[in-house]
Formats: C-alpha cells, sequence, structure tokens
C-alpha cells in the first residue's frame, strides 16, 4: 500500500491511543543489498506493547553505521536472529526522541505524553545477569533497531521501559536523536571502564568522529587532559573547541599505521615512525597517557599499547580498520598494561551521560538534518563515506527546533569524521 509522506507529521489519535497502521522505512531479506534499494517505505501494523513494554511516538531518528550493515545483509545477516523471525521484517534506527503514547502493563514511571530519548541496549528481564551483574552481560542482549526490528525509522517504535530517557529540555527534537549510541558507548568506556579523574592524560584517536567528539567533552568535564588524532588540522581546531589541549594531525605519522604482513625491513620503519608519534604525545600531555581511547583496531593497536604508560589501560568498542590485532605484546605484559573491551552502556549508566547533556556539559554534534524520506539516501551517503558527521531524521517532528522548551546549548554543527 502506498505511503503519504505529506501525512506522516499528522496523526488522528491522541496519547493513550494507537492507529492500525503506520509509516516505516523498511528491510526485507530479499532485497538486501545497496541501501537506496534495501529501504523501501512500507505501511506496516503498528505494534502494541506487552509487558514492561513502551510505544513512542518517533519525533526524530539518529542515524548509524549498524543499518547500512542491516541493509546490506553483511558481515551478517539481521534475520536469523532477535525478533526477526516472529515479525519478517527489520525496521532500523537505533537512536532516537519522541513522545510516549502507549504503555504496556507493569509499566509505572512513564505515562503517555512524556517526552524522551531513547537508549539502544535490550535484554531480558529473566536473566539474572540484569539484576546484579550488569544487562550487558547477559546472554539475550541486544542492540534495539540492529538486532532487533522497531527502530526509529517509523512514526511508531517499541522499546523496554527501561530504555526510555527525559529528553533535555534545552534540545530539540533533532538534536535529542543525534547523541545516544556514541556517545554513551564513549561515556561507558571513559567514565566506568576507566574511571577517568582529573589531571589525567588521555589519547583519543578518531577524536573528530562520532565517539571521538564526546570523548574529548567528557575528559574536558572531568578535568581529564585530552590529545585528539584526527585527519586534518580543521578538524584538529574542532577537537580543541570542544577541550582538548591539542590535537595531531595523523597524516604527519602515516607511516605508523599497521596494515598485516609488514616484512622486517617496513616494520622497522613502522616501529621508528611510532616512536615519533610517542614523543609529540608526551611533549603535548607531558607524559604518557594513562588512558587510550581505540575504536580504530588494527592500524592503530599497535601504537595504543606502546604509547600507554605503564599500568595504564588501553580501552577498545571497536576496530573500524580490522578486527584482527597484531602487536608486540612485550610492552604489554613487560609494562604491565591492561587492554579493556566494552560495548555501549547500561541504563544507569546512560542516565548519567544524559544529565551532562542537559546540564550543557556535553553537547551533541550534528552535520545534517534530513526529511523522512532521506532515510535511503542517509545510509546510502554512510555506506559510500560520503557523509561528513551525524545525521537526523525528522519522523514527527516538521523542523529541526521543534522541541526546544528551555534555553541552553544545543546541538554543534559541524563537519566532523575521524
Amino acid at each position: 500500500m502506498a505511503v503519504d509522506l505529506m501525512n506522516v507529521t499528522d496523526l488522528a489519535v491522541e496519547p493513550g491511543d494507537l492507529p492500525e497502521k503506520m509509516a516505516a522505512w523498511v528491510i526485507r531479506q530479499e532485497r538486501e543489498g545497496e541501501p537506496t534499494d534495501a529501504f523501501q517505505l512500507e505501511e506496516v501494523d503498528v505494534p502494541q506493547p506487552g509487558a514492561f513494554e513502551v510505544i513512542v511516538r518517533v519525533m526524530s531518528a539518529g542515524v548509524n553505521f549498524n543499518n547500512v550493515w542491516a541493509a546490506l545483509g553483511k558481515p551478517v545477516s539481521v534475520f536469523g536472529y532477535g525478533d526477526h523471525p516472529e515479525f519478517g521484517h527489520h525496521i532500523g534506527g537505533s537512536d532516537g526522541s519522541g513522545i510516549v503514547w502507549k504503555v504496556g502493563e507493569g509499566v509505572t514511571k512513564w505515562k503517555p505524553g512524556d517526552e524522551v530519548v531513547l537508549h539502544c541496549n535490550q535484554a531480558s528481564y529473566e536473566d539474572v545477569e540484569v539484576h546484579g551483574l550488569d544487562p550487558l552481560a547477559a546472554p539475550s542482549q541486544k542492540i534495539w533497531g540492529y538486532e532487533t526490528t522497531w527502530g526509529s525509522f517509523a512514526q511508531f517504535t517499541k522499546v523496554q521501559a527501561q530504555q526510555l530517557l527525559a529528553k533535555p529540555k534545552n534540545l530539540s527534537w533533532v538534536d535529542s536523536s543525534a547523541y545516544g549510541l556514541t556517545y554513551f558507548t564513549a561515556y561507558r568506556m571513559l567514565v566506568d571502564q576507566c574511571k577517568i579523574q582529573a589531571g589525567d592524560n588521555v589519547l583519543v584517536w578518531g577524536a573528530a568522529g562520532g565517539l571521538g567528539v564526546f570523548a574529548i567533552q567528557l575528559c574536558k568535564a572531568a578535568g581529564a587532559n585530552a590529545v585528539g588524532v584526527v585527519s586534518s588540522d580543521e578538524k584538529g581546531e574542532l577537537v580543541k573547541q570542544l577541550g582538548a589541549v591539542d590535537f595531531i594531525n595523523r597524516n604527519e605519522f602515516a607511516g605508523m599505521m599497521r596494515k598485516g604482513g609488514e616484512s622486517a625491513d617496513e616494520e622497522k620503519a613502522r616501529f621508528g615512525v611510532m616512536r615519533g608519534f610517542d614523543k609529540r604525545v608526551r611533549e603535548i600531555l607531558g607524559n604518557k597517557p594513562d588512558y587510550v581511547f581505540e575504536h580504530v583496531g588494527k592500524a592503530t593497536f599497535p601504537t595504543s599499547v606502546f604509547v600507554v604508560k605503564p599500568f595504564g589501560k588501553v580501552v577498545i568498542c571497536g576496530a573500524t580498520s580490522g578486527y584482527e590485532l597484531d602487536f608486540d605484546v612485550r610492552y604489554l605484559w613487560m609494562k604491565q598494561k591492561q587492554i579493556i573491551g566494552s560495548h555501549f552502556a547500561n541504563a544507569y549508566e546512560c542516565m548519567r551521560a544524559n544529565q551532562l547533556i542537559a546540564e550543557g556539559k556535553v553537547q551533541p554534534v550534528l552535520w545534517r538534518t534530513m526529511g523522512f524520506d532521506g532515510v535511503p539516501e542517509a545510509h546510502q551517503l554512510m555506506y559510500e563515506n560520503k557523509h561528513s558527521g551525524k545525521i537526523a531524521i525528522l519522523v514527527g517532528a516538521k523542523d529541526e527546533h521543534e522541541g526546544q522548551l528551555a534555553d541552553g546549548p544545543g546541538a554543534i554543527r559541524a563537519e566532523v569524521g575521524a
């Protein structure tokens, strides 16, 4: 059935009541491939909330690379796990802001009309890890809008009640949808995994990227000294604006990047450039970093292990340049350094991080806002690496300023990238 895009912002029902159908950008397994082919606008049934679930009217949605993977069906198809076998389709979107529209049985903290931001971690309430260890350790743990369907690229979405956070009043709907996945990931890495404190020294890879812009701001908020690695001097100036003590243009040290399979002579040359990088870091910070914020992986990991101080920590949440890591382990054990893996954040960490946004101590960084019809294009831009930062999608909101209810810093508009 054809969907009228002109009516996406208009609803014929009030909070508490749900329509039968909604507009959604849907991926189906038989059309996995280029994002512009995989995403198609459909009219689908509106989900009903189960126990401890909430239906949210999406006002704005944030775009992340995970739904490029969902479109492509690579490295694995989403349709073999989560709730996809039950519903047979995928609605992506792992960031979003909106209005509570209907609550399920057992939900007492939230009511229809509440304005919320959504975090993307889901886990079963029946898993014991949720009630004493950490929801991220639960065997049922999934990322909403990627490993599950009913994401934010639709008029309504279904979430667990624990995913809801109060929307900061100083932010618009668009601003509120532009930070959750990357910011909450960075918060867990630095605040809970590393426990950064005032005076700590931190090296941040990809400091002008989606994770890095928040890592730099968190260091500033904690009183830590951060040096950011970026791909251009222009991005370095943005990083300094966000709170870094200085930046390093990685192109000056391109020879330190690990490609894999280096010959003995090539590795010797690479090691020499890496030593030069280490010297520059120490010149800026006055010492080796206590922590290295990693998400690049193969290309940078040998340098991270070498550069971090004795007894220091390398915290990593991804591997954009490759997940097979090859480094000299002698610098790890002989200097008693630590490697910490980290993945997203739990609800408590998300709540604490969201408070910093509401207090204006951390700001979202947004590149472009697109209309609801822009979902396929936004993901195609990401797939072809033609984007320059975070993209937000208008869903229920009519413009990028709607939803701001109080004075305070909003999102920083900037072209960013690692």
